[in-house]
C-alpha cells in the first residue's frame, strides 16, 4: 500500500509538471501574480505560450504549453479591488491533466497609498484551481487542483521601480518534488519597472517563485505596449527543478484589455 501511494504521489508530481509551464493566471508579472488588479468592468484576455529551449527526452510529459483565458474586474471601488478569471491550459496531450484543462483564479487587494500615505499595495488570491482532484490512473494522473493561495505586498520606489514580496501555499498532494514529497509552499519575489528613459511603452521585470515543485522558477522578461490596451511580453523561464518543471522555456504573452 505504501509503495502504491508513493507511486501515485510521484505521478502527481509529473502531472503538475505538465501544467507547470503555464499558470491559471491572475494579473501577473512574468510568472508570479502581481498586486495589480483589473479595473471594474475591464475584461483582460491573455494568450501565453511556453516553448521549451531544448528537448525533454523520450517519454517526457513536460512539453510546450499554451494558456488562454479572460480575467474580469468586478469591484467598483477605488481602494478595494477584485478580479476573477479562468484559463484553458493545453500541453498537447490527450491524457493526464489535459483531460481537465480549465482552471480558476481570483484576487482581491488594495493599491499603493490607499490605506495611508506611503502604504504598499496588498493583494491576496488563489490560482491554479483545477477541476480534478482524485487520480483515476496512476500511469496518466489527472489531478489538477494545485489550489495555490498567496499574499503579496508591493511598493514603487523612485528610480528603482516596484519591489514585490510575498509567499504561497498550495496542495501538498499535487505540488510535489520529483520524489513525491510535498513541496507546496515558498516565497514570491519580483522587481518591475517602466523604462521611461527609453520609452513609456517599454517595461521590464524579473520574478522568482521558490520551491522544487513544477511552478518554482526564475523568470526574466520585457514588454512593449503597442497601444493603450495591447501589449506583448517576451520572457525566459528557468525552472528550479527540471525533473518537475522541465527544461527552460521561452514565453510570449499577448495581453489585451477591453475597454
Amino acid at each position: 500500500m505504501k509503495k502504491t501511494m508513493k507511486t501515485i504521489t510521484m505521478a502527481l508530481s509529473i502531472v503538475t509538471a505538465t501544467c507547470g509551464a503555464a499558470l491559471a493566471t491572475p494579473s501577473t508579472q512574468i510568472w508570479i501574480p502581481s498586486t495589480d488588479i483589473q479595473p471594474y468592468k475591464t475584461i483582460h484576455l491573455n494568450f501565453d505560450s511556453y516553448i521549451r529551449t531544448s528537448k525533454q527526452g523520450a517519454g517526457s510529459v513536460t512539453g510546450n504549453v499554451i494558456d488562454v483565458g479572460p480575467t474580469f474586474g468586478i469591484l467598483p471601488f477605488e481602494k478595494i479591488q477584485a478580479e476573477i478569471g479562468f484559463d484553458y491550459i493545453d500541453a498537447g496531450s490527450s491524457v493526464g491533466a489535459d483531460t481537465h484543462p480549465f482552471y480558476l483564479n481570483a484576487k482581491v487587494g488594495t493599491p499603493e497609498d490607499s490605506i495611508i500615505k506611503f502604504s504598499p499595495a496588498i493583494a491576496v488570491g488563489i490560482y491554479n484551481v483545477g477541476t480534478k482532484f482524485h487520480v483515476s490512473d496512476p500511469v496518466h494522473p489527472d489531478a489538477t487542483k494545485q489550489d495555490i493561495v498567496y499574499g503579496l505586498v508591493a511598493r514603487t520606489l523612485p528610480v528603482v521601480g516596484r519591489l514585490t514580496a510575498g509567499g504561497y501555499h498550495g496542495s501538498g498532494t499535487v505540488l510535489t518534488d520529483e520524489n513525491g514529497h510535498s513541496a507546496n509552499d515558498g516565497v514570491m519575489l519580483s522587481w518591475d519597472r517602466t523604462m521611461t528613459e527609453l520609452s513609456d511603452k517599454l517595461w521590464m521585470a524579473v520574478d522568482y517563485m521558490s520551491g522544487k515543485n513544477a511552478n518554482g522558477a526564475l523568470n526574466f522578461g520585457v514588454s512593449w505596449a503597442f497601444s493603450k490596451n495591447v501589449s506583448v511580453i517576451l520572457g525566459y523561464d528557468i525552472y528550479n527543478n527540471t525533473k518537475t518543471g522541465g527544461k527552460n522555456t521561452v514565453t510570449t504573452q499577448v495581453d489585451i484589455n477591453y475597454p
